[in-house]
């Protein structure tokens, strides 16, 4: 579960990339319901564990910004990694296009005027 979040995020950031600190926030924020409360300190080091493991090589789907404790998804070197960035992107957009509002010709008003003659 918290691995599409993260790659989700890291997908949303882009090539600027995000810090794990605040990626293990956001996957934080996105775990919390009104039952359940995950532990930070415990997503923090899920979160610390497997950006290690996927960004070790540099064909893998992770890979490091050039700032210190900086991730962001590989879209050069892992094809993976693209399709992950891909998904998300069209995720998103279905989304978007259902909710096409009515235009105003299809629905005339038909209230009631309070000051008519």
């Amino acid at each position: 579960m918290y691995e599409r979040h993260i790659l989700r995020i890291l997908a949303d950031v882009g090539e600027r990339g995000i810090s794990i600190r605040l990626l293990s926030k956001h996957v934080y924020n996105l775990s919390c319901t009104l039952f359940f409360q995950p532990d930070l300190e415990e997503i923090h080091r899920f979160t610390r564990h497997y950006l290690m493991r996927n960004s070790r090589k540099p064909g893998m789907i992770i890979e490091h910004t050039d700032r210190r404790g900086c991730y962001r998804l590989n879209t050069r070197g892992s094809l993976a990694a693209r399709q992950v960035a891909t998904e998300f992107k069209e995720e998103a957009k279905p989304a978007a296009a259902n909710d096409d509002p009515a235009p105003a010709e299809v629905h005339p008003d038909l209230s009631l005027s309070l000051f008519d003659e």
